[in-house]
């Protein structure tokens, strides 16, 4: 059995490391994109991250790995068979799919089986990648090289969790949630900017100078080749230990609070950058909330909205890529205080607009009221 390098064990890479867990956290966030120099831990990451998270509970025999559970979200088979009786279930891995740079449109999303309709004459569905990636990671490396229709199917099902199919003759739904992770090298060619934006999260990566993490890369690396098993009980607790603060975020996730102050926060902090359209603005509330709830909160802070900007705001905004000097940590951090400040004077000058309505109401009321008893 293959031994996949522990998510615990990468060095560095942080921004990297937490915009997974926070996909991780809350799927329908929309994805991650991976930009970054070859040997840069991209695919390491993504497939240590499936490795980590818990085992699923899936109904038997399932191509979509439905849950029990959850009866709205039932495949049409699955919610024959939980009408006829108890649907049989068992535990497996999350699902980890990767996707080839060559893949179709119907190897994606799924097709007729063609078998089934010669030698039946019957009109069956095949089940494509989306089936086989739900509840699990989708990772695509190379994105930047796909079709972009593709890349656009693969965009609409990570942001809507489910995968609808109208095409010869078949009419399929299925859900299709899952963690949608694109990695790509700049220098082989960028997305077009209508596709970058659809991805949720971007964050850019480069090898790491520090000679002493350097060292530690070095270490951990040939240690894993020379003993897998060895390697991954080292880190067995650490993975645990991160799996089930994923888990325990995802049931807290819909407990997690906001108030208006936090909107208009969001809502200046993007207006401030001159991000266009207002795509960043529900990515940056979807992150912040899977932020608070992976520390365990059940509000938000200033901070957790501006850690989801940090990973909702850089590739939205009008500048080449690697050019940091566009977000930088200071300029993003000042806009925040400043966002926030327009956030508190708002709600001031609308508590006080109200007052006063309030009392040239009771004030009228009142005048009504002694012209009557007159």
């Amino acid at each position: 059995m293959r031994v996949t390098y522990p998510f615990s064990a990468i060095v560095g890479q942080e921004r990297m490391k937490r915009a997974l867990i926070l996909n991780a956290v809350h799927p329908l966030i929309g994805g991650v994109l991976i930009r970054g120099e070859r040997g840069t831990a991209k695919s390491t990451a993504a497939r240590g991250l499936a490795a980590l998270l818990p085992a699923i509970q899936a109904v038997d025999g399932c191509p979509f790995a439905c849950r029990p559970d959850n009866v709205a979200g039932l495949c049409g088979t699955c919610q024959r068979a939980r009408d006829n009786g108890e649907l049989p279930t068992s535990m497996r891995p999350t699902p980890f799919v990767d996707l080839p740079v060559s893949a179709t449109e119907d190897r994606v999303v799924g097709t007729l089986d063609i078998e089934k309709a010669i030698q039946k004459g019957e009109r069956h569905f095949e089940p494509g990648v989306l089936a086989a990636a739900n509840r699990g990671v989708l990772y695509v490396d190379e994105v930047n090289l796909l079709d972009d229709h593709v890349v656009d199917l693969l965009l609409d099902s990570a942001a809507m969790g489910v995968n609808v199919v109208e095409r010869e003759g078949i009419s399929v739904q299925h859900p299709a949630r899952f963690v949608l992770v694109g990695s790509m090298n700049p220098e082989e060619g960028d997305l077009r900017p209508q596709l970058l934006d659809r991805f949720a999260h971007a964050v850019d990566v480069i090898g790491i100078v520090n000679p002493k993490e350097r060292v530690d890369i070095l270490r951990r690396r040939t240690k894993f080749e020379q003993d897998p098993e060895r390697f991954a009980a080292d880190f067995a607790n650490a993975e645990y230990e991160m799996g089930e603060r994923i888990r325990a975020a995802r049931q807290l996730y819909d407990q997690v609070t906001y108030n208006d102050k936090d909107l208009y926060t969001i809502a200046a902090l993007t207006g401030s950058f001159k991000v266009d359209g207002h795509r960043a603005d529900i990515v940056i509330l979807k992150t912040a909330r899977a932020q608070a709830a992976f520390e365990g909160r059940t509000y938000i802070t200033d901070r957790d909205i501006l850690m989801a900007a940090e990973l909702a705001l850089p590739h939205r905004m009008k500048k080449q890529p690697f050019q940091d000097a566009a977000l930088q940590p200071e300029q993003l951090a000042s806009n925040m205080r400043q966002a926030r400040a327009e956030a508190e004077q708002a709600f001031k000058e609308e508590e006080a607009t109200q007052e006063a309505e309030g009392s040239s109401a009771a004030a009228e009321k009142k005048v009504t009221r002694a012209t009557t008893q007159r």
